[in-house]
């Protein structure tokens, strides 16, 4: 199932600002609260969903990548649609947005914001990606293997050695968080912080693995399949949720992050969505006309050049450029037109050309539309 617009979701415009996108959010995070809605699918659904679209649009730079590319520029890349962005659970969305939640939601959602476990979610990793304009133009699927940290086969990931459990902190009794009372002039006050003997995990390995020494991960590879879509552009990231390296203790995976890089191609260059090819004309071929074959991408097209073709011209081929990665339409190549001048005469064809030097039709005049590519460039630049 495709995503909605992000901007859809929030119910705001595309140049609304910051303070109207988290108002937007608040007003559906209290309306679709878990709390709210206790065993309604379809809230908890709307409410990942207005999460997702918010950690997108309130972050300058990934809002910068959807408004250019769409979800394809902050999480296209896996080709899961219903993919939560960022890899974000319920847990996560009550620690990322907790200062939203807080203070105008009648008391709900806070004492999980506030009392919650620390969970290690593992880094992200980036890597970069090369294709073709071949590829580009059709989307590809690359094959590649992915150096990571990965859940420790011997303890199944929870760093405990052995089958053994960890057991309950004792410093904070498994809250994670541990109460602090200090005096001070305005009188007694007490602050919450993250318990120091578990780290906020709420448990403590007594009996640690033997191949993790109780991280839970070690170091492995994994082979996966990336679906570019068409349309994409050097300097491109795409991301992969979950697919990062693993979480220490079960914690919830990082994100792949893939950036593109595209290979030169050897006849054509691009501009945007348009590609672009130099042809070189002899002057006999400008002159006289011809017909000639040119490359495009995945393969060659026959053009004409008509007699009198100037240097500077330019000619296009409708729709064989490249895609737009919001499938918008198709870019067009571009001929640019130049006529060589050559540097060696023999004998006989300067005897030629000096015979054509003093033709009329070979004299440039400032006055007919046929005027050539330099006297036009006089004009312009004086």
């Amino acid at each position: 199932m495709a995503k909605r617009d992000y901007y859809e979701v929030l119910g705001v415009t595309r140049n609304a600002g910051a303070d109207e996108i988290k108002k937007a959010y608040r007003k559906l995070a209290v309306k679709f609260h878990p709390d709210k809605n206790p065993g309604d699918k379809e809230a908890e659904e709307k409410f990942k969903e207005a999460a997702e679209a918010y950690e997108i649009l309130s972050n300058p730079e990934k809002k910068q990548r959807y408004d250019q590319f769409g979800h394809a520029g902050v999480g296209g890349a896996s080709g899961h649609g219903g993919s939560y962005a960022g890899g974000m659970n319920m847990e996560d969305i009550f620690e990322q947005f907790g200062d939203i939640f807080g203070g105008g939601f009648g008391g709900f959602g806070r004492s999980r914001s506030q009392s919650r476990r620390h969970v290690n979610k593992g880094s992200n990793i980036r890597i970069k990606v090369k294709l073709t304009l071949e590829e580009i133009v059709e989307g590809a699927t690359k094959k590649i293997k992915v150096n990571k940290y990965v859940p420790c086969d011997s303890c199944s990931g929870s760093g405990a050695k052995g089958g053994s459990k960890a057991s309950t902190c004792k410093n904070c009794q498994g809250s994670g968080q541990v109460a602090q009372v200090t005096n001070t002039f305005l009188g007694r006050m007490q602050t919450v912080t993250t318990c120091p003997s578990c780290n906020g995990e709420g448990t403590q390995i007594t009996d640690k693995c033997n191949k993790c020494w109780g991280d839970g991960i070690v170091r492995g590879e994994e082979v996966l399949d990336i679906n570019i879509p068409a349309g994409v552009e050097e300097g491109m990231q795409l991301s992969m949720s979950g697919k990062g390296n693993s979480g220490p203790r079960n914690g919830p995976p990082g994100d792949l992050l893939i950036q593109i890089e595209e290979e030169e191609h050897p006849h054509l260059y691009r501009e945007g969505n348009h590609t672009v090819y130099n042809l070189f004309l002899s002057f006999a071929d400008a002159a006289l006309g011809t017909q000639i074959e040119i490359p495009t991408i995945g393969g060659k097209a026959k053009i004409k050049i008509d007699p009198g073709t100037l240097p500077g011209k330019v000619l296009r081929l409708k729709g064989k450029g490249l895609p737009s990665i919001n499938q918008y339409g198709r870019g067009d190549q571009l001929v640019r037109i130049n006529v060589w001048t050559p540097q060696k005469l023999n004998a006989e064809e300067k005897s030629i050309l000096e015979k054509l030097r003093n033709s009329p039709n070979f004299q440039p005049n400032p006055d007919k539309k046929d005027r050539s590519f330099f006297d036009k460039m006089k004009d312009v630049f004086g």
